[in-house]
């Protein structure tokens, strides 16, 4: 096999699969860099200052994808990996009275959690009333006239159209098998595949997110610690010749 020289400027696409079966979990081709650490490192007997005898440690290493383009479900990544299809969270709502001392509340709004204010006084003097179903009735019918307009604070309950993944000490990150495949470019201008293969990659739950009116748009990092599996496979590296 003729040797060529080769060189590589192309960020990899991610095959992520489930550890023990291979099925596959997520591909993902939008990533601006990824990376590959692998260590190595000895230590040695020593004998009068000098080293004499040295024995390698286990290798060890961690991958990462960094990205600013991805999919919602990435995130689940850092959690179970599982994505839930309910959900509840705050809204704000500008709502309109059509009716003398009652207005409609959100849909889904959870009982118990409905703030009512005038328009522009949110969180400010609250109207106060009783809820029955979604209506929401003033204690002073005047409080909430017809044609006017109230904001109205609540927790809202969903059953679809959300997905939600829970960030929790209860839900811990799985073991992946991580290809990452690009290209390289040799001197005669031919491409040729070329695949990592991460055996076992843990994800670590750290990541930190940012959200800014300003400079480039907000990026995300997923750092892998990778590990032995089962068969004591770590990370192999594939060139495909054909």
């Amino acid at each position: 096999m003729t040797n060529i020289n080769k060189a590589n400027r192309q960020v990899c696409d991610v095959d992520i699969r489930d550890v023990a079966t291979r099925k596959p979990v997520l591909f993902f081709d939008t990533a601006n860099t990824t990376t590959q650490n692998i260590t190595g490192e000895t230590v040695f007997a020593m004998a009068k200052g000098t080293k004499k005898v040295g024995f390698a440690n286990p290798v060890e290493g961690t991958a990462t994808i960094e990205t600013q383009v991805y999919p919602f479900e990435l995130y689940s990544l850092m959690t179970d990996g599982i994505v839930e299809s309910s959900a509840s969270y705050p809204v704000r709502e500008t709502v309109g009275c059509t009716e003398e001392g009652s207005i409609d509340l959100p849909e889904g709004a959870v009982n118990g959690t409905a703030f009512v204010f005038a328009k522009g006084d949110f969180g400010g003097a609250e109207i106060k009333g009783s809820v029955s179903g979604t209506k929401f009735t003033a204690e002073t019918a005047t409080e909430l006239a017809v044609g006017s307009e109230y904001e109205i604070g609540c927790i809202v309950s969903k059953a679809s159209g959300v997905k939600k993944l829970s960030f929790n000490n209860k839900k811990l990150p799985k073991a992946y098998y991580i290809s990452m495949n690009t290209v390289e470019k040799d001197e005669n201008e031919v491409l040729t595949p070329y695949k990592i293969i991460l055996y076992k990659a843990q994800p670590q739950r750290n990541f930190e997110l940012s959200q800014s009116s300003e400079g480039d748009p907000a990026s995300l990092t997923l750092t892998f610690d990778l590990l032995e599996d089962k068969d004591g496979n770590f990370v192999d590296m594939v060139e495909i010749t054909e």
